[in-house]
Parts: structure tokens; sequence; C-alpha cells
């Protein structure tokens, strides 16, 4: 039996980021790891940033959801720079 990784918050200014993104719903650049560890890339708008069973995620406009302590870098913006 597999067992999601604990979540690990990231930064309020990361967080404020994404919101602006899901804001205006303009496509950006995001690269992230899966669950497997596996490096992601996909260009595409942010329609949602929520949280749900304590971790934070947001949706993609094409339907994918990704946690957001997975991310690696969305429109140019690092998260280990936050």
């Amino acid at each position: 039996m597999t067992s999601t990784p604990q979540y690990h918050p990231i930064s309020c200014e990361f967080h404020d980021r994404l919101e602006d993104l899901a804001t205006v719903r303009r496509p950006a650049q995001i690269r992230y790891r899966d669950s497997d560890g596996t490096p992601q890339q996909r260009t595409a708008a942010i329609t949602d940033v929520f949280s749900q069973g304590g971790a934070e995620y947001l949706t993609l406009k094409s339907g994918e959801t990704l946690r957001l302590d997975q991310l690696v870098e969305v429109d140019g913006e690092k998260l280990a720079d936050y």
C-alpha cells in the first residue's frame, strides 16, 4: 500500500502569486514533480487554488489538479526562491 507523503506548506508569497495567476487565467509555464518524483511540465492557465484534506492544490484549465508542494517553478518563478 502506497501512502501519500505529508504535505509541506509553501510560502505565502508564492501562494499569492498562484492566486494572481488564477485571477488572470493566462497560460503559464508550470514545472513540477509528479507523485513518483518525475519532473513534468505543462503550459496551462491556473483556474483555481484551494485547500482540501490538509493540503493545498491548484487546478489547471485542462482539468488537472496539482499539489502545491510538488511545484518547482511557475511562470519563471522558482518555489525554492521563496
